[in-house]
């Protein structure tokens, strides 16, 4: 294993004091179930549980040590090495992550990328990810860690040799995503869309957009600040930018003035190809994954490589080999009926933008000889007084997908369910664990099944239930996202 972090840099770092036997520390972690020998467990006191009453199992599945609060420091001394830090604000213990990962971020000399939006920044960062792996070793955010205690682990996690770091940062409040971007020091900042999302804490759509511009006022002197040139709010956050101490703003999109433009996306069921501009180059590529609006994300990737001053070229060849991540469009073949129908993933999270590119991607699935494609929608969620008529408006991007069969889970999704004809309504129910059995008894060959709904609408249940029952052998049985 490889050494993160001494003893002695912990001690300055976080103004902490190592009680016990010293053990090489090779990561950070704050969760016991992915714990991996060698981590420095952060006893964080979440909303439901203190970190601290995990202490003892942290050490038993050989964390090197265990960042406590110095009062609780005594009473856990027995079980193994403590890092035990001073009480620093209202959790001593975030306070210490947080000064680690400003320790991490100003011992590398890595070029830093930061990456907000509405929809697609995690499937941005991990086309990022995935890119600049290829060109050299690269940091980026596990899953969607983007929030308060997320971005400082991410941090603190950062070897110091890192050529490339890529962090995504989120929000569902205004005045969220400041601390954060200044905790990242972003050389770059990339923002996907803006889109009604956690619009019940917003009084518009234009305040989303000045909160997701918060991401620029962390970045380096001269950084570059990149944007989506299609989207109604680009004036805005260019005034953002230019508020900032960006030295170069560059657009993305399919905008005949953006700087990286598409010039035809060729949409095919399981990838894309993309013709585009990138700064006055032509470049033609094959993106690995499904879906305009992720061919659109595309183009922000390779703005984004374009101003690291990385490998363009080799960057579009990388993105032929892109695959979705997990929740994300994630796609899984179903062995029903001695034939195959196919699962498409989109369960991690839902907007109304999100679901409509959902649904515009399945449209493009191809369907066995009696196959249909079939919609099962969980309720999105933090859309305020809006949610009940920005559900029954989806009922027109289900028509224009030709969308055979939509389920829905949830009491939101239902004003949906009533909005459409009866033709395409399979079944409502009020929960994702009540549609398992209605959606397994009418699956059929040839079929395609898409799951998408908010976290809360916890749609990843049907995901699960249909692997266990029809997919024996994931690994053997996933589909590859190019030809």
């Amino acid at each position: 294993m490889t050494a993160l972090w001494t003893s002695a840099e912990l001690e300055a770092a976080t103004g902490g004091r190592l009680i016990g036997a010293e053990r090489p520390i090779g990561g950070a972690s704050i969760d016991t179930r992915t714990l991996q020998a060698g981590d420095l467990f952060f006893a964080i006191r979440g909303e439901a549980r203190d970190g601290h009453d995990f202490v003892a199992d942290a050490l038993a599945r050989g964390a090197g040590a265990a960042l406590v609060r110095q009062d609780r420091a005594d009473a856990l001394a027995a079980h193994g090495p403590l890092l035990a830090v001073p009480e620093i604000g209202e959790d001593p213990v975030l306070t210490a992550m947080v000064r680690l990962g400003s320790a991490a971020r100003a011992r590398t000399s890595a070029q830093v990328v930061a990456v907000t939006g509405s929809v697609g920044k995690t499937g941005t960062k991990e086309a990022l990810r995935h890119v600049l792996s290829e060109q050299g070793e690269t940091h980026a955010s596990a899953a969607s860690y983007n929030n308060h205690w997320g971005v400082p682990l991410t941090l603190a996690r950062m070897p110091a040799s890192t050529r490339y770091g890529v962090f995504e940062i989120g929000m569902n409040h205004a005045a969220e995503i400041m601390p954060l971007t200044a905790q990242v020091r972003p050389a770059i900042a990339l923002i996907t869309t803006v889109e009604p999302v956690h619009i019940e804490h917003f009084a518009s759509l234009a305040a989303i957009a000045d909160a997701k511009g918060e991401i620029f006022s962390g970045l380096q002197p001269g950084g570059v600040a990149i944007i989506n040139r299609d989207g109604p709010h680009f004036d805005r956050l260019v005034a953002h930018a230019q508020a900032s101490r960006a030295g170069r703003i560059v657009s993305f999109g399919e905008h005949p003035q953006a700087d990286v433009r598409a010039q035809r996306i060729v949409l095919r069921p399981d990838l894309s190809v993309v013709d585009a501009v990138v700064m006055g180059e032509a470049v033609t590529y094959k993106l690995g994954t499904a879906g305009r609006h992720t061919a659109l994300n595309s183009l922000g990737v390779m703005a984004v490589i374009h101003a690291l001053g990385a490998d363009l070229a080799r960057a579009a060849l990388s993105l032929g080999t892109l695959s979705p991540p997990a929740g994300r469009g994630a796609r899984t073949a179903l062995e029903i009926d001695g034939g195959t129908a196919y699962l498409i993933d989109e369960s991690y999270n839902a907007n109304p933008a999100a679901v409509r590119a959902a649904l515009a991607t399945l449209a493009g699935i191809e369907t066995g000889p009696r196959g249909r494609r079939i919609a099962v929608l969980g309720d999105m969620l933090e859309l305020g007084a809006a949610a009940p008529d920005l559900h029954r408006g989806l009922a027109e991007a289900v028509e224009a997908a030709h969308i055979d069969l939509v389920f829905t889970a949830g009491p939101l999704t239902r004003h949906l369910f009533e909005a459409l004809p009866v033709s395409r309504r399979a079944g409502v129910a009020d929960t994702a664990a009540d549609l398992i059995e209605p959606l397994t008894r009418i699956l059929r060959p040839g079929d395609a099944v898409m799951i998408k709904g908010s976290n809360g609408s916890r749609m990843g249940r049907i995901v699960d239930a249909l692997k266990a029952r029809y997919a024996n052998d994931p690994a053997r049985r996933a589909l590859a996202t190019a030809p």
